[in-house]
């Protein structure tokens, strides 16, 4: 009844809920960010956007805030450097919750709190089982061994 009530046996599948999770927001980054890449006139329209909204230097502020977004997306996608693409989501989007979306209330503010705080839980927890950053983990040498690869 325990196992039930707590559903303990649902943890093996965290890593593959995690894989999901972050092939879906990465993807939604690189999407949400793709027009800006491609067009000169959608990263003029984003500047221009910026610099309605009160940003110092929009010149500067729009492709870093895009090129940043799209470095994020394509981290988190592939488990690549994810605590990083984590810290720049999460910065990327609480600078638009203080600067934009705050004025739109909790609705306003609720996409972008998202964001947020998946870039804070990937900082903190990384990218799970599934990712490159766990195949580069594990041609780490081990620490307690003082750097000296142990024979099994």
């Amino acid at each position: 009844m325990r196992k039930f009530l707590f559903l303990s046996t649902a943890q093996r599948f965290g890593d593959f809920a995690l894989l999901l999770l972050r092939v879906f927001v990465g993807l939604f980054l690189v999407w949400n960010v793709w027009g800006c890449v491609t067009s000169v006139e959608r990263m003029f329209e984003y500047r221009e956007f910026l610099g309605e909204h009160g940003f110092p230097a929009p010149a500067l502020l729009a492709p870093l805030s895009v090129y940043a977004q799209l470095l994020a997306g394509v981290g988190i996608v592939f488990g690549l450097l994810t605590r990083w693409a984590g810290i720049l989501c999460a910065v990327n989007f609480a600078v638009a919750i203080v600067m934009i979306d705050h004025l739109g209330g909790m609705r306003g503010i609720f996409p972008s709190g998202c964001l947020v705080l998946i870039g804070l839980y990937l900082a903190t927890h990384g990218a799970g089982r599934f990712s490159v950053d766990a195949g580069m983990r594990a041609n780490e040498l081990p620490r307690a061994s003082g750097g000296v690869r142990l024979r099994k």
